[in-house]
């Protein structure tokens, strides 16, 4: 039986990447070449460029270009995203994003990892592990999202995070690494940012 290239990219083991996997993944990256040349008025045109690149996009959904992604179709997004510019997607195997999730600019989510052994990097290997954004979470600009990791509903990271190990719901988290510094709470209904009450 024929075996498919791109089932090594989800195995979790280490694989050498070829020539079969790269001409796929330029079918792929020729449709994010169009996504990240449309005009801003071009709205219409990103969202049928969307249906194509992503395995899912839900509704409401909104990607500001510049977008940078190795695959594309390995990334599924529930509804109404917003992502701010320069979104990476390091997407050689899954990545899950739920619903009502904002993405600040400059964000790396990436699933893929390379051997520590420099004689099993000379030889292009990698491996690859999902990546899973509940819903309702919040990405401050510049985190870097590790492979493996989970992120639980509602959960704020702060800016300039580097998030290695999963983080559970509602919380805000930050630092490098990535920490939980507390619980969302009560507070959080009555102050929006540093003291400043909600009128």
């Amino acid at each position: 039986m024929k075996t498919n290239p791109e089932d090594k990219l989800h195995s979790q083991q280490v694989y050498v990447c070829d020539d079969a996997l790269a001409e796929r993944q330029l079918a792929c990256l020729e449709v994010l070449y169009d996504f990240n040349h449309t005009r801003p008025s071009e709205i219409a045109k990103r969202a049928e460029l969307m249906q194509q690149l992503f395995a899912e996009i839900g509704e409401g959904c909104y990607i500001e270009p510049p977008l940078h992604a190795n695959w594309g179709k390995h990334t599924h997004f529930g509804r109404n995203v917003y992502v701010n510019f320069n979104l990476t997607l390091v997407d050689d195997t899954h990545i899950y994003i739920g619903s009502n999730v904002m993405i600040g600019p400059n964000v790396t989510i990436a699933t893929a990892g390379h051997p520590i052994d420099p004689l099993l990097r000379q030889q292009v290997t990698q491996f690859n592990i999902p990546v899973t954004i509940g819903n309702n979470v919040w990405i401050g600009a510049s985190c870097v999202i590790l492979p493996g990791v989970s992120i639980g509903d509602n959960t704020v990271i702060g800016a300039g995070s580097i998030v290695t190990k999963d983080i559970p719901s509602n919380v805000v988290a930050m630092g490098n690494p990535c920490c939980i510094s507390r619980e969302i709470n009560d507070y959080d209904k009555k102050y929006y940012h540093k003291g400043r009450k909600y009128l």
